[in-house]
């Protein structure tokens, strides 16, 4: 009981952990680009760089090298969309060396390069289609990779149904193409071409955590349930439960979604 107690009290506005928090995430908000080592943010801050790195891990859900980075992916995403600024100098305003350092902070954050963010799905050709199945009209979306995307529409929906898949990535190529479709409907809807030797690519596109969350979905086993809390410990993040059922709800991508039940309800 003292225990939780002095936890409390160390993430109240008082705390010390609190104060250590805040300092850090100020700290990296004001100085990104300078892009600021663990060592050089505890020296700043009288902490040691292990004890800076569990304290802030603890509280904040990441570590200050992965806040910085999303603090950095942050204000390159601006950059590039709404001020159309080139590849090279984006990189040196946020504070890094050059193109290939942010290539690497997109693909490793966003599941993709930094060029295909820009150009919103420019170059991309997605086929779709629209299917009956067990669950009134399935749109199904494809690209050369695999499946991208899957969503369901009452009859008269298809319209709506399809501006809200394409919305994301305004500037791809959409192509009605039923024959590229079928057979990813075939796939998913009947059991009888399941194959554990010839699984389904699926094309996730997401943030590091939100591809992270989604692989973590497509191990549950048929007809199993899990929770938030569950999914959190399996991606090594066991206090972002929240976090997960974010990345959860908007993917566009196929997961098993009806399979999480909340912690405290008995799964039906």
């Amino acid at each position: 009981m003292n225990m939780i107690a002095n936890l409390q009290t160390d993430i109240t506005p008082d705390g010390p952990d609190y104060d250590i928090v805040r300092r850090v995430i100020e700290l990296i908000t004001e100085d990104y680009r300078d892009q600021p080592s663990l060592e050089a943010i505890a020296a700043r801050l009288n902490q040691s760089p292990t004890q800076l790195q569990k304290t802030f891990t603890r509280w904040a859900g990441l570590s200050p090298k992965g806040f910085l980075q999303a603090v950095t992916l942050d204000h390159a995403k601006r950059l590039l969309r709404q001020e159309d600024m080139p590849l090279l100098e984006t990189s040196i305003e946020v504070g890094l060396s050059g193109p290939s350092r942010l290539h690497d902070l997109f693909v490793t954050h966003e599941a993709m390069s930094p060029g295909e963010w820009k150009a919103k799905g420019g170059g991309l050709t997605i086929r779709y289609g629209f299917h009956i199945c067990p669950f009134g009209i399935a749109l199904i979306m494809v690209t050369d990779r695999g499946l991208a995307g899957l969503a369901f529409s009452d009859s008269g929906d298809e319209k709506a149904c399809l501006e809200d898949m394409t919305c994301r990535w305004p500037n791809a190529q959409y192509v009605e193409d039923l024959q590229a479709t079928v057979p990813y409907a075939a796939r998913i809807f009947e059991p009888g071409k399941w194959s554990s030797e010839q699984p389904l690519r699926v094309v996730l596109i997401g943030t590091d955590f939100q591809v992270s969350v989604w692989q973590s979905l497509m191990k549950i086993p048929f007809g199993k349930a899990v929770t938030y809390s569950d999914i959190a410990k399996d991606i090594g993040r066991p206090t972002a439960q929240r976090a997960v059922g974010a990345a959860v709800g908007p993917t566009r991508s196929p997961s098993w979604c009806h399979a999480i039940a909340r912690s405290a309800r008995t799964a039906r």
